[in-house]
């Protein structure tokens, strides 16, 4: 009784704070004890997209669907609405203020970039007469929202493992983290790993492999995965102070490349011209194999971390991709990255639940 008359006595100040609708929300919430907000369905709002992405200039060319002369937007009309609760609605000036003299860090490959962008993209938007400051230095990214203090980064790391070179090639080394020095002192971190770990040819970064002593040329890519996540989770366990930063890991990102793989399309096609998301109920009946060894790892961990579980909803947005809207034009197809405004505004906006619901 006494939880819940300290919460009566607080909501009224806290529905000024973030709005009377969001609090609502969290209340529901708040009644059930948990909602899993991953569990839902993409549904049709008119008031989308959460903003004007000619408003962002920054946004780079391979996630600028619109400005690159993509047609259609009703790909830009879908919410993510979970079965059991509300999402609170972006607050972009209440996550400056909780972040006021805060840093905010992605680590990861080209999906942390699109992220990022949309989370920068999405902050600006709130405040856009606020003065920012975007400065890119190696594989470090900042933008400063300089009237908060607010720093959110992206470091470029594909495997969150380093590869090492020398004389005789360039060497994925499963058992060393990468940049781990500018992981250090982040208020909130925001891993992701995953694409890289498929690529072979002329795409792939590396030329042995090495755990330990040994080396090899290669290996099972799943297996190669595992060990570095495991590298990475050792490395989390070890050096994070939860009672100073917190730590997310975003689920597998999947691409849309191969039409066979989703209900009514059985001729192989990719993502162009798709313009509405998957909509049949169940899909996808199975989990990502990418999923399954993230969600092994994570049950290993010892320090709390919380896990972004965007594989599935996002796979039911085939609608969402570049395609040829994106920095390739038309020689090029791109079904791995996210249109912005789009997919990745609903990553940030389950972020921002997470963050201000814990």
């Amino acid at each position: 009784m006494a939880n819940i008359a300290v919460a009566l006595l607080v909501l009224p100040l806290l529905q000024v704070a973030i709005g009377e609708h969001n609090i609502q929300d969290y209340t529901r919430s708040f009644e059930k004890k948990e909602c899993d907000m991953y569990h839902g369905k993409w549904v049709y709002d008119h008031s989308y997209p959460l903003y004007d992405s000619s408003q962002c200039n920054f946004i780079e060319n391979e996630f600028a669907c619109q400005r690159n002369g993509r047609p259609d937007r009703l790909y830009l009309k879908y919410r993510w609405q979970p079965s059991a609760c509300n999402l609170p609605r972006f607050d972009g000036l209440d996550f400056l203020e909780r972040f006021r003299n805060k840093q905010i860090m992605f680590v990861g490959d080209s999906l942390s970039l699109n992220q990022w962008q949309s989370l920068t993209c999405m902050l600006h938007t709130a405040t856009p007469h606020s003065k920012y400051k975007l400065q890119r230095i190696g594989g470090l990214s900042t933008f400063t929202f300089t009237e908060y203090n607010v720093s959110v980064k992206f470091m470029r790391n594909a495997f969150l493992v380093d590869i090492v070179h020398k004389r005789y090639g360039r060497v994925l080394t499963l058992d060393k983290v990468d940049d781990e020095k500018e992981w250090h002192g982040i208020d909130v971190l925001i891993f992701n790993t995953w694409h890289w770990w498929q690529h072979t040819g002329r795409k792939q970064p590396w030329d042995f492999i090495r755990e330990g002593k040994h080396m090899q040329k290669d290996m099972d890519r799943l297996v190669a995965y595992e060990k570095g996540l495991m590298t990475w989770a050792r490395w989390v366990d070890t050096n994070v102070d939860p009672k100073k930063t917190k730590v997310f890991i975003q689920g597998v990102s999947p691409d849309h490349s191969n039409g066979s793989y989703w209900p009514g399309n059985n001729n192989g096609k990719n993502c162009q011209g798709e313009t509405k998301p998957i909509l049949a109920p169940g899909y996808p009946n199975r989990k990502h194999p990418g999923e399954l060894v993230l969600e092994k790892v994570l049950h290993t961990m010892t320090k709390p971390v919380h896990l972004l579980n965007v594989t599935r909803l996002s796979q039911q947005r085939k609608d969402a991709h570049p395609s040829v809207y994106g920095s390739g034009g038309h020689k090029g197809m791109d079904c791995s990255h996210w249109c912005l405004a789009g997919l990745p505004d609903t990553w940030n906006q389950l972020l921002y639940a997470e963050l201000i619901s814990k």
